[in-house]
Formats: structure tokens, C-alpha cells, sequence
């Protein structure tokens, strides 16, 4: 019986994780090296590779540049007629080629050992003898193609994928890189947003930071809540110092309690000693905060403890940002 394009779907992606899986086996003093050889160079990461496994090589190479380990992707053909020149003595070079029968690349290799440049293999065939002279050689073989006709490269560059990021995110965890340095490398986008935007950047403050003294009635404070478009009013005291924070949320429950709820003073039924935050915060964990506590909106204080801003759930997500 045929398989149903679900069935066959579900086969596939069984045998590509197995691939990812297998290459667990393959972690050994080869793979120590190739993390070694990357840390300890003064020079870039080149990834080499030709078709399938240089689409590969391109994304193990963004991925190093992304997380702090200089990296650039070159196409062996290309080399062969003038990019050579675009690697420096101190450059280590990541050579991807499952078979290891490419013709550009048994070509390659002989000159890069001749510029005694240091060279890693990823590769399918460890034993195949182009890669006498290599420096490291590191196994990304599996044992079945996805592909039907056990052809087409699909589980082995599956594979070879997941090691390049396992090599990229351990030299870049060993030289230290953290949250701050991929913010740099990413100031644009969701990503870059998530990293750097902190909460002054987005808050509402001046006119648009609704904020009543204490001594207003609950009316008074619906007008500010009304005018300023936010569901939420800081109060302070006659210094300007946050004392309480009053909500749409506080308005449903209080008006069931009180007949002339309108009329009553804002400190009667405001939450006192409210969550704040201060302006410096980022963005992302101000975010976090509103989740916790399941709240739309909290006041943004400053070291005195004076409203100076209000952070709403909507402004967050016009940013993305959740």
C-alpha cells in the first residue's frame, strides 16, 4: 500500500534526526581539536564547500559571524581563480565535502597546505585520501539519505548542519560571548529590539503618562485615564511621590462595592504600594513582569520614586516585543 504524503513526510523526518542523533558518536579528540584550532586562531573561520554542502558552509558561516566567531563562507572554484587571496596566514579553514571527491577541492587542498594554512574536514569519508594532510578531520557520515533512491544529499547535510552549530556555539560560549555582544551584532529587527530596546524608549510620559494626586476624586481620575487613552492612572502624593496606581481592572471591582464610587477619593480605592519599573529596564524584561503579574500596565518611577512614565502591554507588542 502506498504511503500517505503524511506517512512518508513523518519517514522523513525520522531519518534525518536519526542522522542528527548518529552524529553524537562521532564527538571525539577530532572534534576537541577543531574547537581548539577556531579558539586559539587570530584569523577567521573560511567555510569551504561546493553545492549542497556549500549551502551548508554558508550557513555554519553566517551563524559563527552571528554569535562573535569571525567567520566568511568562500566557494572553492572561486579560490582557484583568485579568492585565495582572500584568506590570511592566521585564518583556519573549515572544509565541508561528504564524499571528498570534489574536484575543486582536491585541487584546494594541496595549495592551502602549501600555504600552511591550519585545515578542519567535515566529511562523510574520513579514510578517503584527500584528506592526508588535513589537520582535523571530523566524521558527519549517517547511515541512510533520506532521499528514497539514497542519493540526493538530505540526511548528511542535515547532519553536517547540526555539527557546524554545535562547533560554532561552543567556541563562541568558550570565548565568553554573551546576551550584550549579540545585541551589537544585531541592532536591527525582532531580535535586536528584544536585546537593546530598554523601557524609556517606549513608555508614555509627559502628556501622555496619566497622573492624579491622591486627593482627586475617582472621577476626576477616569477624566485623566480618558483623555491620556491608557486604562491606568498613577497617584501621588503632594511631594509628586508615587503612592497608589488605579486601573479599568480596580473600576469593575470597586464600582460592585460602592454606590457613589465617582465620588469617593482615588486613595480610597487605588492598590497602594503598586509593581513599578524603572526606565532603564529593558524592554523584554519589563515584558516579562506584565505576564508575571498579569497586568496591562505598570507605572515607570525614577530613584525618587516619581511617576515618570507608563509602560502599556499594547506599546510592547507594536514593537514586537513579548
Amino acid at each position: 500500500m502506498k504511503k500517505t504524503n503524511i506517512q512518508r513526510a513523518a519517514e522523513i523526518l525520522n531519518l534525518e534526526s536519526a542522522a542528527i542523533k548518529e552524529q553524537t558518536n562521532h564527538l571525539n579528540d577530532q572534534f576537541e581539536k577543531a574547537v581548539s584550532l577556531i579558539e586559539k586562531t587570530s584569523g577567521r573561520v573560511v567555510v569551504i564547500g561546493l553545492g549542497k554542502s556549500g549551502l551548508i558552509g554558508k550557513k555554519i558561516a553566517a551563524t559563527m559571524a552571528s554569535i562573535g566567531v569571525p567567520a566568511i563562507f568562500l566557494h572553492p572554484a572561486e579560490c582557484l581563480h583568485g579568492d585565495l587571496g582572500m584568506i590570511m596566514k592566521n585564518d583556519v579553514v573549515l572544509m565541508l565535502s561528504y564524499s571528498g571527491e570534489t574536484e575543486e577541492i582536491k585541487q584546494l587542498l594541496p595549495v592551502l597546505q602549501k600555504m600552511k594554512i591550519k585545515i578542519i574536514a567535515m566529511t562523510g569519508k574520513v579514510n578517503s585520501k584527500v584528506w592526508t594532510g588535513c589537520d582535523v578531520i571530523i566524521n558527519s557520515s549517517v547511515k541512510k539519505e533520506a532521499c528514497p533512491f539514497n542519493l540526493a544529499p538530505t540526511s548528511s547535510t542535515t547532519a553536517m548542519l547540526a555539527l557546524g552549530d554545535a562547533l560554532a556555539l561552543i567556541v563562541s560560549e568558550n570565548k565568553g560571548f554573551k546576551k550584550e555582544n549579540f545585541a551589537m551584532l544585531h541592532p536591527l529587527g525582532a531580535i535586536g529590539k528584544k536585546l537593546t530596546m530598554d523601557v524609556k524608549a517606549i513608555m508614555r510620559k509627559g502628556g501622555a503618562n496619566p497622573v492624579v494626586k491622591e486627593t482627586a476624586t475617582v472621577e476626576e481620575a477616569l477624566f485623566v485615564m480618558t483623555g491620556t487613552r491608557v486604562g491606568a492612572t498613577s497617584v501621588v502624593n503632594k511631594s509628586g511621590k508615587l503612592v497608589g496606581f488605579f486601573t479599568d481592572g480596580d473600576l469593575r471591582r470597586q464600582i460592585q462595592l460602592h454606590d457613589n464610587l465617582l465620588k469617593k477619593k482615588i486613595s480610597e480605592v487605588m492598590t497602594k504600594k503598586p509593581s513599578t519599573i524603572k526606565p532603564d529596564m529593558l524592554a523584554v524584561d519589563a515584558a516579562k513582569i506584565l505576564q508575571e503579574k498579569n497586568i496591562d500596565n505598570i507605572p515607570v518611577v525614577d530613584n525618587n520614586n516619581k511617576p515618570i512614565g507608563i509602560l502599556d502591554e499594547r506599546d510592547l507588542l507594536s514593537e514586537g516585543i513579548n
